[in-house]
């Protein structure tokens, strides 16, 4: 549809951020059905898009050749069959989820504390459009807890974690097994006691893209594994950080399935003050095995 209005001269992309949201598919639509004024079509802009009728009507003035309106016509009803496959999908995801039963009864829904509010950033366009709701209470019956209070998990990555991993964490006895599974940890390659490798190797696990993806959304966020993964980039460069981060997280999940503990969140702020006591902590050890004191500069006169 964009390269078909392009060659038009129809700039719908730089007339709203979204060409296929509510705006977008409004003015697509009318002009498949033979409408060609600009200040109609841009009279059909929603209240809250940011450009003006007089700037979306400048960036729809184009001339209007048969044989790319055709290919517009055709890539919209492309547009419709896909979008309407995909919503068949997300019923199927209901219907299996609601299928599934855990291994201890379901909860009384009277009893359950209602869900937080989804995260910001979480409202992707690859969520359930019919209910992701109730897809996320499922989420949270199977599991016992809800994955998506964790930064950086959306329902999408929660759903790709659970349906790789699974929920009963008794396969993997400890989280170095999980994590080694995952291929989040380092596999060093040691000869003669020196570390010659120490890459992480190469995997096609779900999982493992969805911890990865994880940790890229908390890059900028005012989190704690957002604070870790910035710290660790000054350090070992961005694509260490992002493995170190998703690693993070991997085992934060783990330790929540088995469990079934709830996740408590934590800022920027209390990590950064948590890795300010810890370091201060070994260094007083430190200083204190080589017989010195460690005094704090501004208790200093």
């Amino acid at each position: 549809m964009q390269q078909a209005l392009i060659h038009m001269n129809i700039r719908l992309d730089q007339a709203v951020s979204d060409p296929t949201g509510d705006t977008g598919l409004r003015i697509i639509r009318a002009i498949v059905a033979g409408e060609r004024d600009p200040h109609q079509l841009a009279a059909l802009r929603h209240p809250h898009c940011k450009k003006s009728e007089a700037e979306i009507a400048r960036a729809l003035t184009g001339t209007w050749r048969e044989e790319h309106l055709f290919v517009l016509k055709q890539s919209l009803e492309l547009f419709d069959f896909y979008t309407r496959q995909i919503e068949a999908g997300d019923a199927e995801i209901e219907r299996t989820s609601s299928a599934i039963r855990p291994h201890w009864p379901d909860p009384d829904p009277n009893d359950q504390a209602p869900l937080p509010p989804n995260k910001r950033g979480s409202n992707s366009k690859n969520l359930p459009k019919n209910s992701p709701v109730n897809v996320r209470r499922h989420l949270r019956r199977i599991t016992g807890i809800d994955l998506t209070s964790v930064d950086g998990l959306s329902l999408d990555l929660a759903l790709k974690i659970v349906a790789a991993i699974g929920t009963d964490m008794s396969r993997f006895p400890t989280v170095k097994h999980v994590t080694s599974w995952l291929k989040l940890c380092p596999n060093n390659q040691i000869t003669g006691g020196k570390i010659i490798r120490s890459s992480t190797g190469k995997s096609h696990n779900r999982a493992r893209q969805a911890f990865l993806q994880a940790a890229a959304s908390v890059a900028r966020s005012n989190c704690a594994f957002g604070a870790f993964y910035r710290r660790l980039k000054a350090r070992v460069g961005p694509a260490q950080a992002q493995v170190a981060t998703a690693h993070t997280i991997a085992r934060v999940v783990y330790h929540l399935l088995k469990f079934k503990v709830e996740y408590c969140q934590m800022s920027a702020q209390e990590y950064e003050q948590q890795f300010r006591e810890r370091e201060t902590r070994y260094l007083q050890r430190k200083v204190a095995r080589l017989g010195f004191t460690l005094t704090p500069t501004a208790a200093v006169s």
